[in-house]
């Protein structure tokens, strides 16, 4: 009698699907975000000055992007593309969010957390939102975009990052806090994986790091006797400070045995700040690397950026890809890994990660695109990435340079004469989808951005 019910109890396990409860438990997922980082600012990334030893240390436990890019070279639309997986454009988020102004992550676009939280994931914000405008419950906060958890400021840590008053917790504000701001927010993620072990969850830690104003401890700034500019100081401080905080955080993971099943992205929302750029932008020492252009602009630095993700057992430790990928790409990754579907009413603009951990390339719908009416690197506003090819096009649509951004890092050899057959593709690629995400911004609801852009 027992060997058949032996063999009884073992086909009715193998008949259970995989995706049942019985399979592997679903990882959680965490984003780590920094704020204007430049492609050039980790040691990992070949600054040969700032410290950065737990990003180095996540970096050589799993895979380095070189070819990471934001769905936007300025803030609050690059925020908008990670959390819906769509070019920002189509949610007429097309600049920064400036105060009242009425510009907003509305209720009608999916976010990842919403996707997640339905999913039975635990949900957290930590951090910068800037996906509202107003902060009196009368614009969406984090709590109306799926979070559980949420504890944000609406822009910059104010008024620095050194003990900052601005921060609102679930509705309410905090008051006057004691401490950094990446500390702080790492405090509030430990407190919320504490809180209810054994659960899935989702955290979405968004540093201010490296933004303006720039505050570092003194801890931090001593590591830098040799820089004898003391606003230069800060900011490598600074930067050291974010990477002392995720060291923080990925030890209380390895106390908590949560190591092994925790899924990790980090990236920057666009590039580095422009020196001087606006008055108190006088920390701003973050460096492109050998990309074209800072923030605000559609050549390369504006958007490429540090990319790393940890996945023990899945991403290989110390591997190096060049395969583009996005922030857009963030929202398929995450429901592929939590086994719910993307949504399928509306254009989704990334694709899922996962075949880059089997070895294989990505599959797009279309080309990876920007568009940033204000960029400050006129004439081009507009760009489209399609393999290693990088066409900058004008707001009309009439100019173009064309190059090899895997062959010339810094596209300083315009290639759009000699490469006609395929400009050609590629400029028809690029009307097609410009057309296309024009007419559904026009559609969201939210109004065109006023003067002065680009914070």
């Amino acid at each position: 009698m027992q060997p058949l019910l032996l063999r009884l109890a073992l086909a009715l396990l193998l008949s259970v699907p995989a995706s049942s409860s019985l399979a592997a438990p679903r990882p959680n997922i965490i984003v780590l975000l920094c704020d204007d980082l430049g492609y050039g600012d980790l040691a990992c990334f070949a600054n040969p000055t700032i410290k950065t030893p737990n990003l180095d240390r996540l970096a050589a436990d799993g895979i380095k992007f070189t070819h990471c890019y934001s769905s936007f070279p300025v803030c609050s639309p690059s925020r908008a593309g990670l959390m819906t997986g769509r070019n920002a454009n189509r949610s007429g988020i097309r600049d920064w969010i400036p105060p009242r102004s009425g510009v907003c992550l509305r209720t009608n676009e999916v976010t990842v957390a919403t996707l997640l939280k339905r999913a039975g994931y635990r949900t957290c914000h930590a951090g910068k939102w800037h996906l509202n405008s107003l902060v009196d419950g009368t614009e969406p906060t984090p709590g109306d975009h799926g979070f559980d958890h949420w504890f944000y400021t609406q822009n910059n840590a104010a008024p620095s990052h050194a003990n900052p008053t601005n921060f609102i917790r679930n509705g309410q504000p905090v008051g006057p806090l004691t401490g950094y701001s990446s500390g702080l927010v790492v405090d509030e993620a430990i407190r919320f994986l504490d809180a209810a072990p054994g659960k899935p969850f989702f955290l979405n830690l968004w540093f201010h790091e490296s933004h303006e104003p720039i505050a570092a401890a003194e801890e931090f700034t001593r590591l830098y006797p040799d820089v004898d500019n003391p606003n230069r100081a800060q900011y490598y401080g600074d930067v050291t400070q974010m990477d002392h905080a995720v060291g923080r955080l990925l030890k209380h993971l390895d106390t908590r045995g949560l190591r092994d099943n925790t899924f990790i992205i980090f990236a920057s929302d666009n590039g580095p700040e422009t020196l001087n750029r606006y008055k108190g932008a006088h920390r701003s020492y973050g460096t492109p690397g050998p990309l074209r252009g800072m923030k605000l602009h559609v050549t390369e630095a504006g958007y490429r950026v540090p990319g790393i993700l940890r996945w023990p057992g899945h991403a290989a430790p110390g591997t190096v890809s060049a395969e583009p990928i996005s922030n857009l790409d963030f929202l398929p990754t995450f429901c592929e890994l939590a086994g719910v579907p993307v949504p399928a009413d509306r254009p989704i603009d990334g694709t899922s990660l996962l075949p880059i951990l089997a070895g294989k390339t990505l599959t797009r719908a279309h080309p990876l695109y920007w568009q940033y009416d204000r960029a400050i690197s006129k004439p081009w506003t507009v760009a489209l990435r399609d393999g290693p090819w990088k066409l900058l096009a004008n707001s009309t649509l009439d100019q173009f340079e064309l190059y090899n951004v895997v062959e010339d890092i810094g596209e300083k050899q315009n290639l759009a004469s000699s490469e006609t057959a395929r400009l050609t593709r590629m400029t028809t690629a690029l009307r097609k989808l410009h057309a296309e995400i024009q007419a559904e911004g026009a559609r969201s609801g939210n109004p065109a951005p006023k003067a002065g852009g680009g914070k």
